[in-house]
């Protein structure tokens, strides 16, 4: 990763969520913030802003710690919020929190979730719903893309987030938005949408990985799936979109372009 990041000259980097193994942190002066952020993610090239959503391993531990700006002053690099926007001119990046619309973390999880500043639940996702709505009408950007933990369409592990498709979906398609971008599942995947020019990209491969299952195809078009380790790349122009996966070893195994004209992806 550090060596592709070198060759792109990268901005900045995107992280999907689950942060920290296997339930978050458990409070600022974690030793798990130094161990697996920190003191992995030398190179030099990586030594730029992180940009990191909430994850539901993240909320097994403390959330308020994550989100603390006490991290920051541990590492500059880091900075991981509920929501935000990150406007880069030719694009915006809508960071949403996903996790709280999970059903199952409510009822049939054996996990404890702290859900502080979430409850009550109800006007939590109402409000949060909202609030992506706006910001995606308000946004004049040649791209919109929008991030969040767990997956609208996968054909991995976890598969389609029911919730996801029924709320967020629709605020994503009626807003033009570009590509929806998610972890939550160990693998790369790039789904193509038959009804609209989104894009549903997976890029939850950093760590664990290879789970070996595979679910039947949704309506959608499947282009691309890995279920190994890896990472992503995406380069922005006013036009033209380039995406590439690469596996574990940096070696390059997909990749495609999204261009502003047709608005079609090719490979």
């Amino acid at each position: 990763m550090g060596k592709i990041g070198e060759k792109l000259d990268i901005d900045f980097v995107v992280s999907t969520g689950d942060n920290f193994y296997d339930n978050g942190l458990r409070d600022v002066n974690d030793p798990s913030f130094l161990e697996s952020f920190s003191n992995i993610y030398t190179a030099k090239s990586l030594q730029k802003q992180w940009y990191s959503v909430l994850g539901n391993h993240d909320y097994r531990g403390d959330v308020l710690a994550q989100l603390s700006p006490t991290l920051r002053k541990i590492d500059k690099r880091w900075f991981c919020q509920r929501t935000f926007t990150l406007s880069t001119g030719i694009a915006d990046f809508f960071f949403i929190d996903t996790t709280p619309f999970m059903d199952d973390y409510y009822t049939l999880s054996e996990h404890t979730y702290d859900w502080r500043g979430v409850s009550p639940r109800k006007g939590y996702l109402k409000y949060h719903l909202k609030e992506l709505e706006e910001a995606l009408k308000k946004s004049t950007a040649r791209w919109k893309i929008v991030v969040g933990h767990h997956a609208i369409r996968s054909i991995s592990h976890h598969g389609d987030s029911r919730e996801l498709v029924n709320h967020l979906m629709p605020i994503l398609k009626t807003n033009n938005v570009d590509i929806y971008l998610n972890g939550h599942d160990h693998c790369l995947q790039h789904i193509r949408s038959i009804d609209s020019p989104l894009l549903y990209v997976t890029s939850g491969a950093g760590s664990k990985a290879w789970r070996g299952d595979i679910k039947d195809s949704n309506s959608d078009t499947v282009k691309f799936f890995h279920d190994g380790q890896g990472f992503m790349s995406v380069e922005m122009t006013e036009l033209k979109a380039k995406f590439a996966f690469y596996n574990v070893f940096g070696e390059k195994i997909h990749h495609w372009k999204v261009t502003k004209t047709s608005l079609h992806p090719s490979t």
